[in-house]
């Protein structure tokens, strides 16, 4: 956690003014449901207590002026000339207030500092944590009324503009909704949602960062997608209801796609039976079943690694190897695969231990250093 005196006094030195608003917006894990959100299914994302932080003031002329402390970089723009730009970072921060700019809200020049603890390139979604803290922001800072769900909304459009990600809604709302010891059900075709308590007693969460990005990521992601949606169409020519994957059944895979194309099967049948292990694992956690949880969470893994073909030999590595140890309850890649994190419920007193055994035999095999990333779920977007 990053104090709030050492964030005002930075703002003070840089802008000197006092900042009118300090907000703080989380990164997020997501404990199953994976490759779902995109097929109108569910996700189980919840914030963590890594955050980006956000300080601003209003200004007297209509700059923006802004200053990112993990690059030691500044910008300014016009608020009437603002555009995507090359340098990357100013993009979570211009395509919000790009947002704000077009539903014709009541928003000038402001002074904005951006400082955080989420680990980059770990897949804990420090943009959306970005987006999200701007427009919580500005919302305070400008009177705007925006309510919680609509913020999410338009970090998740800034990324879509501004930073060329056409991503899923799921990072953005776990920033802003999560509530402290829960996870949120949310269901991806409609945006409802609820929380399910996630009591971890004496287990906690645990991150292995394998610190690979494999290059196949995007072209496999729009391949799965593109097999997804064919998949949806051969069924919809005898079932015209079904508009997603949401929609079906293994049995009708079985019947109508399988025949077709065994490929498209095996990656269709992989997200219906991920929506089916999410509800299972949901099912545990409102009985306060962790060892089921963590079933669901080894299954899903060999899923995401043999059928849809999204690990990486070094995940693949990190979940085989915590199998050996009782006080693992269960593990699997989290996010879009190939690189990225392993999720791992571990027993408190064997986090240290664990660490301390599968860092050196990591090391060995792929010549790479592990990360661990202890995070304690915790709740969304607030100010401080």
């Amino acid at each position: 956690m990053i104090a709030k005196q050492q964030i005002e006094e930075r703002f003070t030195t840089l802008f000197h003014t006092n900042p009118a608003h300090i907000v703080r917006s989380p990164g997020r894990i997501n404990i199953i449901g994976e490759h779902t959100d995109y097929n109108e299914g569910f996700v189980l994302p919840t914030a963590i207590d890594k955050a980006i932080y956000v300080a601003v003031s209003k200004r007297e002329d209509n700059l923006i002026e802004l200053y990112a402390e993990d690059f030691q970089a500044s910008f300014e723009v016009a608020l009437d000339a603002i555009q995507p730009v090359e340098q990357g970072w100013p993009n979570y921060i211009l395509g919000v207030v790009n947002q704000l700019v077009e539903r014709r809200l009541p928003v000038g020049g402001f002074n904005l500092y951006v400082n955080g603890d989420v680990p980059l390139g770990a897949g804990l979604s420090s943009s959306a944590a970005l987006e999200c803290a701007t427009g919580f922001a500005l919302n305070v800072l400008f009177d705007l009324q925006i309510e919680r769900m609509e913020l999410a909304k338009i970090g998740q459009l800034a990324e879509h503009t501004f930073a060329g990600v056409n991503c899923g809604i799921m990072d953005q709302f776990a920033s802003v909704m999560s509530k402290a010891n829960h996870v949120i059900k949310l269901d991806c075709r409609d945006l409802s949602f609820d929380y399910k308590p996630l009591e971890l007693g004496e287990y906690a969460i645990l991150l292995l960062n394998t610190n690979v990005k494999h290059s196949l990521a995007s072209s496999a992601y729009n391949d799965r997608r593109a097999s997804c949606e064919k998949g949806v169409a051969i069924v919809k020519e005898h079932h015209p209801q079904v508009n997603s994957l949401r929609d079906v059944s293994v049995e009708m895979l079985d019947e109508f796609v399988k025949p077709v194309d065994q490929d498209m099967y095996i990656k269709c049948r992989f997200v219906v039976q991920e929506n089916e292990r999410l509800n299972a694992a949901c099912n545990a956690l409102e009985a306060g079943d962790l060892e089921t949880l963590g079933q669901e969470m080894f299954k899903a893994h060999m899923g995401l690694s043999q059928e849809y073909e999204v690990s990486c030999d070094e995940l693949d590595f990190l979940v085989e190897y915590v199998k050996q140890f009782p006080e693992v309850l269960g593990a699997r890649m989290m996010g879009g695969g190939f690189g990225g994190c392993t999720i791992n419920l571990v027993k408190t007193s064997f986090v240290d231990l664990l660490i301390e055994r599968i860092t050196p035999v990591y090391k060995n095999k792929f010549e790479l250093d592990l990360t661990a990333i202890n995070v304690v779920p915790s709740d969304g977007t607030s100010l401080m």
